[in-house]
């Protein structure tokens, strides 16, 4: 089996508990995850020693306001602090950017803005609010 990278620590968050071990990454997925000295020797190790290693944070209510108001928080800062604090995923609230993502037109401004700004994965809330009932099935499409 060849492996990309071992990441291993004496802190892994796992299902069972926080125990010493050694995730195998293949392809940039997670192929096992082993006993901490289980590291094939063609392997790249990244060792994160006492550090804790945990799976990444989805973080389902953010306010990133880009576009029209990024000098509040926009695409760039946000989710590079996001990132700093473990958090792998966010999804925006609909509401704070000019425009807001209560439309299609107002949605793909909002994925404009994201280009070449974003340091973790992205989602988005649509906005209802009063009258756009018409715009609800074009933004789940």
């Amino acid at each position: 089996m060849t492996l990309d990278l071992v990441v291993r620590g004496n802190r892994v968050v796992l299902p069972s508990g926080i125990v010493p071990a050694a995730i195998h990454i293949r392809d940039g997925v997670i192929a096992s995850i082993e006993a901490y000295d289980v590291v094939p020797a063609s392997a790249a190790v990244l060792d994160a020693g006492e550090c804790v290693v945990m799976p990444g944070i989805v973080d389902t209510h953010v306010h990133l306001n880009d576009p029209g108001r990024d000098h509040w928080e926009g695409f760039a800062t946000g989710t590079r602090a996001a990132a700093v604090g473990g958090v792998t995923t966010v999804v925006d609230m609909p509401l704070n950017s000019i425009p807001a993502t209560t439309t299609v037109e107002g949605f793909h401004a909002k994925l404009a803005a994201t280009m070449g700004n974003c340091s973790v994965d992205v989602g988005f809330w649509g906005g209802v609010v009063p009258g756009n009932a018409d715009q609800i099935d074009p933004l789940l499409a």
